[in-house]
């Protein structure tokens, strides 16, 4: 009986410890606890005061006049997150993968005419970090997992409409209709428009303010290697 006794001891104790543990897991810390209330006090525009900047830098905006021009019968978007257009199972957490690539954009998005994405045109830059550069990899192996074309081009040698024409063709075959046709000799009609000079000239007379280039595609790069500052901030 003695060790009987000593025995439901034992186990009460050890179901007291185990219930414990549990609580404690799912209590959060006080630093935590902390840094939500701290960051709940915050006003939205009052502690972030918010400033206007263009959507696309200079180089993107060439790029997306050659998309445009090379393909007049498609729609093309630019600056587009990949949480807009990409699809998730919910068995786990959807923020977390908003974090690691929902948040990211993709740089120009070729569309037919009902918003189907066919491509994704990744503008790299001709330099760039170790972590820019998983970052862009990481987003294309995220998109060809989702049967969404990848076209990488460099910032320092963008092609020009005749390639880009070349490029998109095997993708557009399929989706080609009406008076479209990519695969025969007559080339593909361009509607009228300015020269491409022309058109960027209208929106260059701020240029040399820099307080309006767009936010910087390496922002989320630069906010990963800031060190933790113990304030319950988001990584």
């Amino acid at each position: 009986m003695f060790t009987d006794s000593i025995s439901a001891f034992a186990l009460a104790a050890a179901l007291a410890l185990l219930i414990t543990y549990v609580l404690m897991r799912r209590r959060p810390s006080k630093s935590r606890a902390r840094g939500a209330t701290r960051n709940d006090a915050l006003d939205t525009v009052a502690d972030w005061p918010p400033e206007a900047a263009r959507v696309m830098t200079t180089t993107e905006r060439k790029a997306y006049e050659i998309t445009r021009r090379a393909l007049p019968q498609q729609m093309v978007l630019s600056q587009v997150p990949l949480s807009r257009f990409l699809r998730v199972p919910t068995r786990h957490s959807y923020s977390q993968w908003v974090s690691r690539v929902g948040c990211l954009n993709a740089d120009l998005v070729v569309c037919d005419q009902g918003s189907r994405v066919l491509a994704v045109i990744d503008i790299r830059p001709t330099q760039q970090s170790s972590r820019a550069r998983h970052r862009h990899e990481r987003m294309s192996r995220v998109l060809r997992a989702a049967h969404v074309n990848v076209l990488t081009w460099s910032e320092g040698s963008l092609p020009s409409v005749s390639e880009v024409r070349t490029q998109m063709a095997p993708l557009l075959q399929d989706n080609a209709q009406g008076g479209m046709n990519l695969s025969g000799s007559r080339p593909m009609p361009l509607i009228p428009v300015a020269e491409m000079e022309e058109i960027l000239a209208r929106g260059d007379a701020l240029a040399q303010d820099i307080a309006m280039e767009p936010v910087s595609s390496t922002l989320f790069d630069d906010l990963d290697a800031m060190p933790a500052t113990g304030t319950g901030g988001h990584r």
